[in-house]
């Protein structure tokens, strides 16, 4: 009889432990975010959605998210529309964390939307690492919880105007949308030209639903500048290329800040992209990072284009610093923030480091659309080819 009892006792203590081993294999690791499936930043959102799924497809295909050394559990993404617009973040990320009861959060995409979320996470203290946002403003906010890797544009800025000097610009028009980070790429750049010794022969400034840039592409051509400075998102930067090459804007600079590096652009515009600058940080072709080119040929064989350069980047760098901080001290909040806050991470974009939670190590500089391809033509140290002034559209 209690030889019995003991095989029966045995027995339902290894159906229990075999359920419990179940569950603990069946519990993931939820990560919640917002994107702009609607709305005007829709068309640009892609490059971050396709960074972060690649990189959960990555982390699950080696078997899960390493926790603190201690297990491993797959990552799971709960994801809601924003619509692009900033008044409906506080509420999607307050019930991400509270009643999603996710345990780790990535941002959004746009600098707008990055701002509208901080209040959210300083006041959960959840450990947070902005990707597609720059703004002097989010930096100086003063938080513990939220970490900046895109350089902001004060130091952006200095960079652009030192590259225009180089290649012997005396006069140029800008174009500003009338959007925080935008406005504040003009702020910096106004006095800089100046100094300069660069003439603005046009500066006019646009709100975000416009539909038609006709008077002003009108206005650049007939200012028969050096350069045109485009403070432009997608939406707005496909306008001025189309109206643009309809009147056949001749600038040996055109320079539009985020859209130029998309892939649907360059699949979009192909030939008549080359020759066009923007904002810069990264090539898959720096030796010193020897992460950088096999994210770029696994990007590419995943979802058969290039990666945007900018944000696609800088989107899956954030998922590498977590991951790392994850599988140091486990889900712990405080101790991420701590590990984050005091880490150098070696990265797809080489190493990046925090003070006083912003990005310190990431050269900005100017890249340029070439052969279909983005390429770092300033400054020299990050370089990868050279500027070619464009003749046409």
């Amino acid at each position: 009889m209690l030889t019995r009892w003991a095989f029966a006792i045995s027995l339902v203590a290894a159906i229990a432990f075999q359920a419990s081993q179940t569950v603990a294999q069946e519990k993931k690791v939820r990560i919640g975010w917002s994107i702009s499936k609607s709305g005007f930043l829709a068309v640009a959102t892609n490059v971050q959605i396709q960074a972060y799924e690649l990189w959960k497809e990555q982390v699950n295909a080696k078997g899960g998210l390493d926790i603190g050394g201690k297990e491993k559990r797959q990552v799971e993404f709960v994801i809601y529309d924003d619509q692009s617009d900033s008044g409906k973040i506080p509420q999607i990320y307050e019930k991400l964390i509270s009643d999603d009861k996710v345990d780790l959060i990535f941002t959004p995409y746009a600098t707008p939307l990055h701002i509208a979320m901080t209040a959210v996470v300083e006041k959960s203290k959840i450990p947070t690492v902005g990707n597609t946002a720059s703004s002097t403003n989010i930096r100086e906010m003063g938080g513990r919880y939220m970490f900046w890797t895109w350089p902001a544009p004060d130091l952006f800025v200095p960079e652009i105007v030192e590259f225009l000097k180089s290649v012997n610009v005396k006069n140029a028009a800008m174009l500003t949308l009338q959007l925080p980070v935008n406005l504040e790429y003009k702020k910096f750049t106004l006095p800089l030209l100046d100094k300069g010794g660069i003439k603005l022969a046009l500066n006019q400034e646009y709100p975000i639903d416009i539909k038609d840039m006709t008077t002003m592409v009108e206005g650049v051509k007939k200012a028969g500048v050096d350069a045109m400075i485009g403070y432009a998102y997608p939406g707005d930067s496909i306008l001025y290329i189309d109206k643009a090459r309809e009147l056949n804007v001749k600038a040996s600079v055109q320079f539009l800040l985020i859209a130029p590096q998309i892939p649907f652009m360059i699949q979009k515009y192909g030939k008549t992209l080359d020759g066009v600058t923007t904002i810069g940080f990264w090539s898959p072709n720096v030796k010193e990072w020897p992460k950088a080119k096999p994210f770029y040929d696994a990007y590419k064989k995943r979802w058969n284009e290039i990666p945007d350069y900018g944000d696609t980047v800088i989107s899956y760098l954030t998922c590498e610093i977590m991951e790392e901080a994850v599988g140091k001290v486990g889900l712990d909040r405080e101790k991420i923030r701590e590990y984050i806050a005091t880490t150098t991470f070696q990265t797809i974009a080489g190493p990046v480091k925090f003070e006083k939670q912003n990005n310190v190590t990431t050269q900005p500089g100017v890249a340029q659309i070439q052969n279909g391809e983005p390429q770092l033509v300033w400054p020299p140290k990050i370089a990868t080819s050279k500027f070619q002034p464009k003749t046409s559209w």
